[in-house]
């Protein structure tokens, strides 16, 4: 038989020839997406990390046309927003887009955080994966919170006087950190200015290199699985894990599923309920920032409300804002704190799966108490889940050492269908 003649390279194998010769793309693509193998029995709960990058992705794009009709003035804030809801051609659906997927990007962020914690995706050998993780979670907040004063309506304002209040309660340098965060003895224009630099350039550009920290150093020790097995150490003649399938293109399909479903979910509530009846956009946040003027009752936006509501949970103003501090700093403990010798919650014992749902459930209701009045009821409901949520770290290291586990199989377990 003649050998068949080879076929000609054409002008795009030029084109990516010539920039492979000067900058690494196909190894590049390769090492992340088509030679990087990820666990075949990747399940629902996967499907968030990738629609927190798609989100971010959301935040920067709609950020980016928002800036460009927004004034970062005291006088003009307010009155820009509303240039940009009413007269700039499809201003209201960038601005719906921001807004709404602030929160979309939270409720990610929170599934994808209780997947790992889970599935033991913050213990050995991804203690630096969670750590970038958490470091991310951390900087999300600060890009909300200053992003939150942007519109300068009177929640904003209020919100913000009373967030930034709470670093006076620092013994000695308080109240010169107050004025220092302001810029200002009160929130004024100058306070405007400096959340928009650090809203708009300075956050943004940390949080995307902690996103490619964060993937960089997942891509390094492999993905975790809902086994909590390690498929590395199962390879085949090739050398790629017999457990192992290429990410791309399996779950980029995959992926695409999800972020279809998401996409038809958050439209619904972009077209048909932006504001969430005031949990995504609170009513006093349409009338401009008054001085004079207070909400009636000052609340943060939800994804802060469960920290806010362990604030107020405690008396002295000093101790409330360490514990709401270390409510959010003893994530970043977890990969010492647990001493379980399995990693995922199918072969855990009930008394960390009693633990956990304790836990899911002190933080739901937390969320829920720091967006109502704080009567004596919703006060002391708040000291008994701030007591729980803080049991489920204190007590972890004794929990997850007695908890009766069960054998954890050598391969993964994978259904196919």
């Amino acid at each position: 038989m003649s050998a068949l003649p080879e076929s000609k390279p054409t002008r795009l194998d030029a084109l990516v020839s010539w920039i492979d010769a000067r900058f690494p793309m196909t190894r590049f693509m390769k090492e992340h997406a088509s030679e990087y193998y990820a666990p075949k029995n990747f399940n629902f709960w996967y499907y968030f990390g990738s629609l927190a990058l798609v989100v971010l992705v959301l935040q920067i794009v709609t950020g980016i046309f928002l800036t460009m009709n927004y004034k970062p003035s005291a006088a003009e804030a307010f009155a820009s927003v509303e240039y940009i809801m009413r007269d700039v051609e499809w201003g209201w659906l960038i601005r719906y887009l921001h807004s709404t997927g602030a929160s979309a990007f939270f409720i990610v962020v929170y599934l994808h955080m209780f997947r790992g914690i889970m599935y033991g995706s913050h213990k050995n050998p991804r203690e630096l994966v969670w750590i970038f993780g958490m470091l991310i979670y951390l900087c999300l907040m600060a890009e909300a919170f200053f992003g939150y004063l942007l519109p300068w309506g009177n929640m904003s304002y209020w919100g913000a006087q009373v967030i930034v209040s709470l670093f006076g309660a620092i013994p000695g340098i308080g109240e010169s950190l107050v004025e220092w965060i302001r810029g200002d003895y009160y929130i004024s224009d100058i306070t405007l200015n400096r959340f928009f630099a650090l809203h708009v350039v300075a956050l943004p550009i940390a949080l995307i290199f902690l996103v490619i920290a964060h993937i960089f150093a997942l891509h390094e020790v492999g993905s975790n699985n809902p086994d909590g097995v390690e498929i590395k150490k199962v390879k085949g003649p090739d050398g790629h894990p017999v457990d192992g399938i290429p990410f791309h293109p399996y779950y980029t399909v995959k992926d695409l599923v999800g972020f279809i479903v998401f996409a038809a979910l958050f439209s619904c509530v972009l077209f048909f309920a932006p504001e969430m009846g005031g949990y995504f956009l609170e009513h006093a946040n349409f009338e401009p920032a008054d001085a004079l003027r207070t909400p009636e009752h000052i609340a943060p936006v939800w994804y802060f409300t469960p920290f806010y509501a362990i604030l107020r949970a405690i008396p002295d103003k000093l101790i409330g804002v360490i514990c709401m501090g270390l409510a959010v700093v003893a994530f970043f403990f977890l990969p010492w704190l647990d001493r379980s010798k399995v990693k995922s919650i199918r072969y855990r014992g009930w008394l960390y799966r009693g633990f956990l749902i304790a836990f899911a459930i002190s933080f739901l209701a937390l969320g829920y108490l720091g967006l109502q009045p704080a009567t004596p009821e919703a006060t002391n409901a708040a000291r008994i889940f701030s007591v729980i949520y803080f049991a489920f770290f204190i007590l972890m290291p004794w929990y997850t050492r007695a908890d009766q586990t069960r054998p954890v199989p050598e391969r993964v377990t994978y259904d196919a269908h």
